[in-house]
């Protein structure tokens, strides 16, 4: 938490950030009757994700650019189905990659050989429950995906909890200025200005890509939601006399 103390005189003055991380800046006001000091606090909250998106593709391999992308489009067929029939709403499931690339041999002083094509298809996939999101990875890498990226963890509807983290801010400004106040000789006489400078909603970034075997293992991929965080960071200008 940053804080800073402007003393000001009944006149046209030049302020100055006093805060080390910051660069130097000059801004011109007129002062108040009293004394600025400005606040800057972070307040938090915290949330169950009840979102889980999901990357799951199919990587296929050709002789011919044809022959990858036919295969290609035969498994991911499949993949969607699987979707579908795990009750995935359409309006969850989106084209993230579509991709076809020749697959080359190298050789010291030959030029590059053309050995084949591998094709690519993935889709986004929001999971809204996100206990059941890694039984359904496993069906569908039953069905023959073969890469999988995630999962990243959301809230699907944080503006309350970001609302109370903005409430939580003020209080802990609040409090701070009041404990600067008391410091100084001064009372706490009104807020003069509250700017939010940063959220985090909670949601996580995804790991890694990574590539699943086409053969399931005993064991059911687990997905735990966890709590995560949301917060607010806000600057409270309060005005001290």
């Amino acid at each position: 938490m940053r804080s800073s103390f402007l003393f000001l005189a009944p006149a046209l003055i030049l302020a100055a950030a006093t805060a080390p991380a910051a660069s130097a800046q000059t801004t011109p006001m007129i002062a108040p009757d009293g004394t600025l000091l400005d606040i800057t606090a972070e307040g938090r909250t915290t949330r169950v994700p009840d979102v889980a998106t999901i990357r799951a593709g199919v990587m296929t391999q050709g002789q011919t650019a044809a022959a990858a992308l036919a295969d290609n489009a035969t498994r991911m067929a499949r993949v969607l189905a699987a979707l579908k029939k795990a009750g995935v709403a359409p309006r969850d499931i989106r084209t993230a990659t579509v991709s076809l690339s020749p697959q080359y041999r190298y050789a010291d002083g030959q030029p590059p050989v053309v050995t084949g094509y591998q094709a690519s298809n993935s889709v986004s996939v929001r999971f809204r429950d996100v206990a059941k999101s890694g039984a359904i990875l496993d069906g569908l890498v039953g069905e023959g995906a073969n890469q999988i990226d995630g999962p990243s963890l959301s809230i699907d509807q944080p503006e309350a909890a970001r609302d109370e983290a903005r409430v939580s801010a003020v209080k802990i400004a609040r409090a701070r200025a009041e404990l600067y106040a008391k410091a100084a000789g001064l009372t706490v006489a009104r807020i003069v200005l509250i700017a939010e400078s940063g959220s985090n909603d909670g949601g996580t970034p995804p790991p890694m890509f990574y590539e699943r075997s086409m053969k399931v293992s005993g064991t059911p991929t687990s997905v735990v939601a966890g709590e995560a965080d949301v917060s607010v960071t806000l600057t409270v200008r309060f005005l001290l006399k």
